[in-house]
């Protein structure tokens, strides 16, 4: 009985997600701002080097779902002058029903400078691209195909009564952002503030022949490094997102602990409203970053799931570049 409620559970968890008038049709990452152009369009190509790449990785609901959630992405973004142009690729699947959705952006940002001390800087960024979507209809059992015989259960044989008018779609995506930040190296608050939004045009996007648009999601992100002393450096930020009548706020605090040889230790507690809370740990050593996170899932779901949420992690090359007069960086996010 119990396997049979978690079969039918995940039905209605994917049909949630894929076909109705939703409210969190997108990516979920604990580590939201790891990947910059996930965040905001306007970090596009906003740091110190030559050109950066980024890998990420996420798993989820292992702990309550036979086919746990799992999220990867890789991006890739430069500086040119004062532009950044960058491609960033994501691809999320979820449920026994292999729900996938795939995603390539281009990003183009602008750097607009307001002082001659190079100071105080004002991002923007947009970004374009296709979304593909697409359900595997055979791997799922509905509602019109239990039974009772042989004490209960799916018979794949029987139909399932659903009339889908694809099992795939393309749209576009258009997304744009701004970023304020205060960029003094030797200041001792460097604070930033950024907006952005996602889905701007509002594609159609449905399974059946029937009017669904793609509500707009809605980003408001930011925090300040507080240099404390030479060793340390603390690190509050947050985000808050809504799309339609769905929010969530995200509050972190990060602690980077300086070694020797441009090296710093990551760590901090993350909560994420009503949903999970999350420990972060990880390093910068040079050109690379390296961060871990895991989801204490705190919804009540926890009863179910023992605590257990996702698992995360990221890792970030950024190229040096040798110039006499260094561009003034983006805060670490």
């Amino acid at each position: 009985m119990i396997k049979t409620f978690k079969k039918y559970s995940c039905i209605i968890v994917l049909l949630v997600l894929t076909i109705g008038k939703t409210q969190a049709q997108d990516f979920h990452l604990s580590q939201y701002d790891a990947p910059p152009m996930f965040l905001n369009p306007a970090m596009t190509g906003m740091f110190d080097g030559a050109y950066r790449i980024h890998g990420h990785y996420r798993t989820q609901w292992s702990a309550v779902a036979t086919k746990p959630f799992v999220t990867a992405g890789l991006s890739f973004d430069m500086p040119i002058k004062k532009f950044g142009v960058g491609l960033q690729v994501f691809n999320y699947r979820a449920g026994v029903g292999q729900y996938n959705v795939f995603s390539a952006l281009l990003s183009v940002g602008y750097d607009v400078v307001f002082d001659k001390a190079q100071n105080h800087h004002l991002a923007l960024g947009v970004q374009g691209g296709i979304v593909q979507k697409s359900v595997n209809m055979n791997k799922l059992t509905f509602g019109n195909q239990y039974t009772t015989a042989n004490g209960g259960g799916f018979d794949t044989d029987i139909a399932n009564g659903e009339v889908f008018n694809s099992t795939s779609l393309l749209i576009h995506d258009i997304n744009a952002g701004a970023l304020y930040y205060y960029a003094k190296e030797n200041s001792r608050i460097n604070p930033f503030i950024g907006f952005s939004a996602f889905h701007l045009t509002q594609p159609q996007e449905t399974f059946f022949n029937k009017d669904n648009k793609l509500p707009i999601r809605y980003y408001i992100h930011g925090g300040t490094k507080v240099n404390v002393n030479e060793k340390v450096q603390l690190l509050p930020k947050f985000i808050y997102m809504r799309e339609l009548n769905a929010k969530e706020l995200t509050a972190t605090l990060l602690l980077h602990y300086f070694l020797k040889d441009d090296t710093y230790l990551i760590f901090g507690p993350t909560y994420r409203n009503k949903d999970a809370a999350i420990i972060e740990a990880g390093i910068k050593k040079g050109s690379y970053i390296a961060r871990l996170s895991y989801d204490i899932n705190t919804s009540s779901l926890k009863t179910s799931s023992n605590y257990r949420g996702g698992f995360e992690i990221s890792f970030t090359y950024i190229a040096r570049r040798s110039k006499p007069n260094p561009y003034a960086n983006c805060p670490r996010l």
